[in-house]
């Protein structure tokens, strides 16, 4: 165990979490919302410090980011927990794990998660699968010595985090992948026992601090494929930047929607539309190999970057300009880490 950080002291021993947006008032001896940070004596402690579930070489295409370093790889980092309960969670064997099992993981420091990065040739470390904000402490400790290493650091998170936990990790986090899961308040209570205000917040906050954002959005049949819905989503995204990727993902039934049918082709291309006549320059299509993975060029509309799965098959950019037409493509390219903007 570790001391955790953001949270305060309250009578009677107490304590204010002040992580996340569930901003939990925690008892002595009882556990936050995530199931990993306990009150011990009136002090914070979180359980899965340095225990990984998962450390893993992908593709930093799966994350899913698209104007990242395309075609690099990223050490993705995870440890168990989340403070979500999506029904529909496709890692819910680590993310939804049971308290009564010990083995949250093994125990890594963040320099060997640097050295084993650096040994695989990654780019980058992705905070991923679980929800990072949960393993804050060690996700921000390896961030550090990341930027210090002159690695770059990825955030694929479900938004759920406070403006305090936003302004520590912001100095050292290049890019982020946030779910916008739906865009109704009842169906975030409803499905993953949270609120969609923070994650707006969250979302806008990001961009606002220049971390590069990407947005992923599940479309489940029946929760929120519905035309008035996915154009609202796209409508909020544009209001901050037309540029910000989204990313309208397939979804297979897992967990507890093992009931509901795959997203048909149909749905996925009435979302994909719906971003485009919101004026979303960059939309693609997850979870879907037959169109909507290539990234064509904002002014000649010519092919700069074509894709099979997670796999960049054609680059035509010169750092992060079109080879055709010489436009900016918006993003993080080259050996730089600046955001091009036209």
């Amino acid at each position: 165990m570790k001391e955790a950080q953001l949270y305060t002291r309250l009578e009677n021993r107490q304590v204010h979490c002040q992580l996340c947006a569930h901003n939990c008032k925690i008892p002595e001896g009882k556990f936050g919302f995530c199931r990993v940070r306990q009150n011990i004596s009136g002090t914070l402690y979180t359980h899965n410090y340095g225990k990984l579930v998962a450390a893993n070489i992908d593709p930093v295409e799966k994350k899913p980011l698209y104007h990242f370093l395309p075609g690099s790889s990223t050490f993705s980092i995870a440890s168990s927990g989340c403070n979500f309960r999506c029904g529909f969670c496709q890692n819910w064997e680590i993310s939804q794990f049971n308290l009564d099992n010990p083995h949250l993981g093994e125990n890594f420091s963040a320099g060997q998660v640097i050295t084993l990065a650096q040994e695989s040739g990654c780019r980058s470390i992705a905070y991923t699968y679980t929800e990072p904000t949960i393993y804050f402490e060690f996700a921000l400790e390896t961030a550090k010595l990341a930027r210090a290493a002159g690695l770059r650091n990825i955030f694929v998170t479900n938004g759920y985090l406070t403006r305090q936990a936003i302004s520590l990790l912001c100095p050292y986090m290049d890019a982020a992948n946030i779910d916008l899961k739906f865009f109704k308040e009842n169906s975030y209570l409803k499905i993953c026992s949270a609120k969609l205000s923070p994650v707006l917040d969250s979302i806008q906050s990001l961009h606002a601090a220049g971390v590069w954002i990407e947005i992923t959005t599940l479309i489940i049949p029946g929760e929120n494929d519905n035309p008035e819905e996915l154009a609202a989503m796209a409508k909020f995204i544009a209001a901050i930047d037309k540029d910000i990727p989204w990313h309208i993902s397939r979804f297979h039934p897992d967990y507890n929607f093992k009931d509901y049918a795959p997203t048909s082709e149909l749905t996925l291309k009435l979302a994909y539309n719906a971003g485009v006549e919101q004026g979303l320059r960059y939309v693609y299509a997850g979870n879907f190999t037959a169109w909507g993975q290539d990234t064509l060029c904002g002014k000649c509309h010519k092919l700069l970057i074509k894709r099979d799965g997670f796999n960049v098959l054609e680059s035509h950019l010169s750092q992060n300009r079109c080879v055709f037409c010489q436009a900016v493509l918006p993003g993080v390219f080259g050996q730089g880490c600046m955001h091009a903007k036209d």
